[in-house]
Formats: structure tokens, C-alpha cells, sequence
């Protein structure tokens, strides 16, 4: 009885966290059609008018632009700056990005290729997943991926799903290399800001 009870309320959350997630998703996708995510001071607006919540929503849209990598992430990171100094700025980025690329990874690990050649049509895509899959380097180019600035991370957060690199160790991967490039920003933006 009581093992029913707890299958039954960990499933009436799983349903009740993916509503959630999904009427965000659609808030966050209405503010994209109007042009809310235009610009770093439109994303600035934007967060900004959610008051206390504010850092969550920033870290969600960090996610997000990972997930779905149509977002401007770049907007994310000058915005946390610039609304939350360059320590809370970070954090809240580094947790955004850091979750949704292991969500990338996961969604590619458990829907393999198929999603990952629909996400990236094209012969880059079989040529760029062929490479992770069978690259010697691709572990170390990964990292240094994460750590410098303006590597395409999101995508491949999802060409790492579809390799054998286990999740612990893309794991370790994110939080050992996103953050460097993460805080530079933080404090490049939130100085550079007035």
C-alpha cells in the first residue's frame, strides 16, 4: 500500500513538474514571438519584470536556449549580469546552462540520432555526430569547448548524447569546464555594463 502510494505521488509530480515546465515553455515561447529576446535590453526588461522570481526565470531562459538552441544565450549571460551583479549573474547562468545541457544530452541519449538529425538536418550533422562518435580527441576538444567562449556548446551537448561518453563524465565535463567562460562574462558584462 504505502509502495503505491509513493509510485502515485512521484508520478503525480513528474506530471505536475512537466505541466509546469510546459505553461513556462509557453510563456517564454509568447515573449520570444514578441520580440522580448531581440536584444540583451529587451531580455533585461523582460527578466526585470518578474520582480523576485527574476533569477528563475533568467536560469529557465538559460536552459531553454540550450534545449532549444534558437534563443540568444549571449543575451542571457549580459542580462544576469547587468540585473544581478556578476556573482548572482553567474550563478544564475551557470545553473541555466548547466541544466539544460544535461537535459540535451539526456533527450539525445534517450532519443539517439533520430532526434539529433531532425534538430540538425543536413550532412553537417551526420558528418559533425560521426566525428564525436569515433574521435580519439573528442573528450578534450569537448572541455576546451566548454571552457572557451563562442564554441557552439549546445550542439554539442546533443552530438555527446548520441556517443558512448557516460553521463557521469559529461557531467563532470559541465561543471568542471562551463563555468571559466561563464564567469568571465559575469564580470566582463557587469563592469562593462553601467
Amino acid at each position: 500500500m504505502m509502495e503505491r502510494c509513493a509510485e502515485q505521488w512521484k508520478k503525480g509530480m513528474s506530471v505536475g513538474l512537466l505541466a509546469g515546465c510546459l505553461v513556462l515553455g509557453a510563456v517564454l515561447f509568447r515573449a520570444y514571438l514578441d520580440g522580448k529576446f531581440d536584444s540583451a535590453e529587451t531580455l533585461q526588461q523582460y527578466i526585470a519584470g518578474f520582480g523576485l522570481l527574476a533569477p528563475l526565470i533568467l536560469a529557465f531562459i538559460q536552459a531553454a536556449q540550450v534545449v532549444l538552441p534558437v534563443l540568444p544565450g549571449f543575451f542571457g549571460c549580459i542580462a544576469g549580469a547587468v540585473l544581478f551583479g556578476w556573482a548572482g549573474g553567474f550563478w544564475c547562468n551557470y545553473i541555466g546552462i548547466s541544466a539544460g545541457s544535461m537535459i540535451a544530452f539526456l533527450l539525445a541519449r534517450k532519443y539517439g540520432k533520430g532526434l539529433v538529425s531532425k534538430m540538425f538536418p543536413g550532412r553537417q550533422c551526420e558528418k559533425w555526430s560521426s566525428w564525436a562518435a569515433e574521435s580519439k580527441s573528442y573528450t578534450m576538444i569537448l572541455f576546451l569547448g566548454m571552457v572557451l567562449p563562442l564554441f557552439p556548446d549546445d550542439f554539442f551537448c546533443y552530438f555527446t548524447g548520441i556517443t558512448k561518453m557516460s553521463t557521469r563524465k559529461f557531467a563532470a565535463i559541465i561543471v568542471l569546464g562551463k563555468p571559466w567562460c561563464i564567469l568571465a562574462y559575469s564580470i566582463l558584462f557587469s563592469t562593462a555594463v553601467p
